[in-house]
């Protein structure tokens, strides 16, 4: 049966865009050999590549609606609309890797059909689209981009659990190998957002993503920085951001945690292989960044040494192991790091978190904490690593033996902040 749109790659890109598809009316298609099974049953696939971005109630609803997840790429080639969402994850040299990404476009080129439009929603970097993906598509279709087919990039700005900006608030840019391509993609996102933004071509649209990125990162570094340097000062930072989030200009408010996760790696290599130079503040945040779980051991080790304790054979309770509050994804989560590192240094770790039933590190399932407060109290130390709102800090700073707080979300003075 001919669908209007096929979404590639149902993870925490692509199921999101096939659920604002199927909502405004699009008859709507998955790809995904992994994940099309366990979708097409109602069920989100075991990998976790959707957690946080929709439920099993979710997909339920779209399959009424007229989903169809699948396996058969012959399907690829009744649709109006491709959108390849395949997952770019960060390799060893924090290089992105696009093995998925051909792989999409290789089930797709052939049976791409002249007319279609293609566009490119995975993080990728600039040049990709035109580079990479163009000449998959050109050489298993025998068509041409911007001739025989449209050919676009559209970066995902997909913000999970996000109750103010969903997908028809965010603005989609996109940017076309020909005004043509660009128009068409425009003309397929305006069906499901509220303003399309155009970009120059492939590359400046590639280029946001970088931008966007790393943005946060370099911002979350900064804060980070800032944590470790009021700490040794005897300054609450917590207190200065409250204040400099007051300047109505000039200044974006950031808060420190243990580390930063989520899908969107930093990118401090704009193009492999061409020569760029790194760039080097990325380079610098991403190093700031990655020894925040070290910092987060070091602080809870001088905290037990000081009540007369050290770290082995301590009790250690986490309080939130994903990697954004009130979601269960845990996607570059620095919980892990942090409860990989406290048990080879002799502790006993246990964890509480609402969404999260099962959690393994090193090979082994760690202990899940069933009664918070009883937890807590029996702990040498607690730690909040994710500040999910169903927690009670007030309560647990009570109960809790010792509770350092990473996230800022206790009041001031009821437990040891980062």
């Amino acid at each position: 049966m001919p669908a209007d749109l096929a979404v590639i790659g149902l993870g925490h890109l692509g199921l999101p865009l096939a659920r604002a598809a199927v909502s405004g009316g699009i008859a709507t298609i998955g790809y995904d050999p992994a994940r099309a099974v366990d979708l097409a049953s109602g069920r989100l696939p075991c990998d976790g590549g959707a957690e946080g971005t929709l439920t099993a109630a979710d997909v339920r609803r779209m399959l009424s609606g007229g989903f169809r997840p699948t396996t058969d790429p012959a399907e690829l080639g009744r649709v109006r609309t491709a959108v390849i969402c395949a997952p770019t994850p960060p390799a060893a040299d924090r290089t992105l890797d696009l093995s998925q990404v051909a792989e999409a476009a290789r089930a797709l080129a052939a049976r791409l059909r002249p007319h279609t439009t293609v566009i490119l929603e995975s993080p990728a970097y600039p040049g990709t689209t035109e580079e990479f993906l163009r000449p998959i598509l050109e050489e298993g279709s025998g068509l041409r981009a911007g001739r025989d087919f449209h050919l676009a990039h559209s970066p995902g700005r997909l913000d999970p659990g996000n109750r103010t900006h969903g997908y028809a608030g965010t603005p989609k840019v996109i940017g076309g190998l020909t005004p043509a391509c660009t128009e068409s993609a425009a003309a397929f996102y305006g069906r499901l957002t509220d303003k399309v933004v155009r970009a120059r071509g492939p590359r400046e649209a590639e280029t946001v993503h970088l931008l966007e990125t790393n943005y946060r990162h370099v911002n979350m570094a900064l804060v980070n920085e800032m944590a470790v340097l009021c700490h040794d000062l005897n300054i609450d930072l917590w207190d200065v951001i409250r204040c400099a989030e007051t300047k109505p200009f000039g200044f974006q408010a950031f808060r420190p945690g243990p580390g930063v996760g989520g899908h969107g790696v930093p990118l401090d290599i704009p193009h492999p292989g061409r020569g760029a130079r790194p760039l080097r503040m990325v380079e610098l945040a991403q190093q700031v960044n990655d020894r925040m779980p070290r910092y987060v051991i070091q602080r809870s080790a001088t905290l037990l040494n000081e009540h007369g304790k050290s770290v082995r054979g301590a009790r250690v309770l986490l309080l939130g192991v994903t990697y954004k509050p009130d979601l269960a994804d845990q996607q570059g989560s620095p919980a892990r790091e942090v409860a990989t590192r406290l048990m080879e240094m002799g502790a006993s770790v246990s964890y509480h978190d609402p969404y999260v039933p099962n959690w393994s590190v090193l090979g082994r399932p760690v202990p899940r904490a069933d009664s918070l407060y009883e937890a807590a109290a029996d702990a040498d130390l607690t730690i909040l690593l994710q500040h999910h709102r169903t927690y009670d800090l007030q309560g647990l700073a009570v109960k809790a033996q010792l509770l350092l707080d990473t996230r800022g979300a206790t009041p001031a003075g009821a437990a040891h902040r980062l």
